[in-house]
């Protein structure tokens, strides 16, 4: 609670600074900025939730329950990456007379970077089913009771239960 009250607090200096500075500045257009503002909150909550929301019900339906916090982290890294790449990509701000402005190859560049976000992602999918794997489930789905017992028999991270109390799977205790 305390770091949300914190970036609440830089974030409203922030705010502050930059109604100060648009204040100070005698060249301000209050139509432009209101304009670009209700263009920004438009954008924002028409376009950019509504796409999160479809991807997000895509996730919910195709991803495997296990996988989708990574596949979701995925996505959102792909999706950051490729709305700052686009200008480059698209090559706006590239004057036909210099080709030293924005030289390089962004297109193929953004294709790299995102063939290495899905490759990560695939790879952590599959380590985590190889270690799933590794301490099959039982019955239930929960995990074998040897991933949460030490080779005692004691819980992890759980003091000994007295005895004929039930440990978090429902079973008593052997006496």
């Amino acid at each position: 609670m305390r770091t949300r009250a914190a970036l609440v607090a830089v974030g409203t200096l922030l705010i502050g600074y930059a109604v100060v500075g648009a204040l100070a500045d005698a060249d301000l257009k209050p139509t432009g900025v209101l304009l670009f503002l209700a263009g920004v909150v438009a954008g924002h909550d028409l376009v950019w939730m509504a796409v999160l929301l479809a991807v997000g019900a895509l996730l919910a339906r195709w991803v495997p329950e296990r996988h989708r916090p990574v596949v979701r982290a995925g996505v959102i890294s792909a999706a950051t990456v490729t709305v700052v790449a686009v200008p480059l990509v698209l090559g706006f701000g590239r004057p036909p007379d210099d080709p030293s402005v924005l030289p390089l190859p962004y297109g193929r560049h953004l294709a790299i970077v995102l063939l290495l976000i899905a490759g990560a992602t695939l790879l952590t999918c599959w380590a985590a089913d190889r270690r799933r794997s590794r301490h099959p489930a039982a019955p239930g789905g929960r995990p074998a009771r040897s991933a949460l017992h030490r080779p005692g028999g004691e819980p992890l991270g759980q003091e000994a239960l007295p005895e004929g109390v039930h440990d978090h799977h429902g079973d008593a205790d052997q006496q």
